[in-house]
């Protein structure tokens, strides 16, 4: 008996393994597919990123001082790296929905089929979510961001901004204020799944507080209290807008709260 009992556990332990390692292949095969459609979308974004650049200027040849919309390369390697962001940009924005495919993917096995459909009937959302969060920033936020910077103390300092340093700042905070929209989603998704609250992110606000500057001064490569309070006001808001969602996903749910 203790020969059978000594063997069960080994065949045991031997499943255990296999399927530990066969989990790990998953997430290898996940992530491979995932870089591969942010290889195609950055593929695609080179034959656009002309177009894209000409739009991505478009705001910076708004503000009402500046007279040439030329924007200036300081280096031989300027225009190639300035080329390759945009085309990243427009790869990161068009593998969005198979990456957050291939995330959901791999978590689905541990899921019921109920919470399942909820997983995948949010990708498109998701990508909504982005969309929205990127004509958002676009529309909203540049603008003021922009015009504080240029008209600075301006008696001290003439702006000259070249291409890398303004298409960074204009890029980052596009596509991180889309991301920062899937938020509300993200938290609604996890309370189908029992793993947060309504009263939890409430009682949790003063971290949601701090989150968000951290993240406000993530996207923002500025220093300044304007473009912050500019990135962590949408930020909170969103938060507010995931404590609705998440009691309403609890109540979708039927999963008992706990204050």
């Amino acid at each position: 008996m203790a020969e059978e009992l000594e063997i069960e556990e080994v065949e045991d332990g031997h499943e255990l393994r296999m399927g530990f390692f066969e989990h790990l292949d998953e997430l290898r095969q996940r992530l491979t597919r995932a870089v591969i459609s942010l290889v195609i979308g950055t593929g695609v974004g080179f034959f656009i990123a002309d177009r894209a650049l000409d739009i991505l200027r478009e705001p910076f040849c708004r503000i009402p001082t500046v007279d040439n919309c030329e924007l200036t390369i300081l280096d031989p390697t300027g225009t190639i790296i300035v080329y390759f962001r945009v085309a990243l940009m427009i790869g990161g924005i068009l593998s969005i929905p198979m990456v957050t495919y291939q995330v959901l993917m791999f978590i689905l096995p541990g899921l019921t089929r109920k919470e399942k459909r909820y997983v995948l009937a949010s990708i498109p959302a998701t990508t909504a979510l982005f969309l929205i969060g990127t004509v958002f920033s676009w529309y909203v936020l540049l603008p003021p961001a922009l015009g504080f910077l240029n008209n600075f103390q301006p008696q001290i300092f003439e702006p000259e901004w070249t291409a890398d340093l303004y298409l960074s700042f204009v890029t980052s905070l596009i596509f991180w204020m889309g991301v920062a929209f899937q938020t509300p989603l993200v938290f609604f998704l996890i309370s189908l799944l029992g793993f947060v609250n309504s009263a939890t992110l409430i009682r949790q606000w003063r971290v949601a507080v701090i989150g968000a500057s951290i993240a406000a001064a993530l996207i923002t490569p500025t220093i300044d209290p304007v473009n912050m309070f500019l990135v962590m006001a949408p930020l909170l808001a969103l938060y507010a807008l995931s404590i609705v969602l998440v009691y309403f996903g609890h109540r979708i749910s039927g999963i008992d709260r706990e204050d």
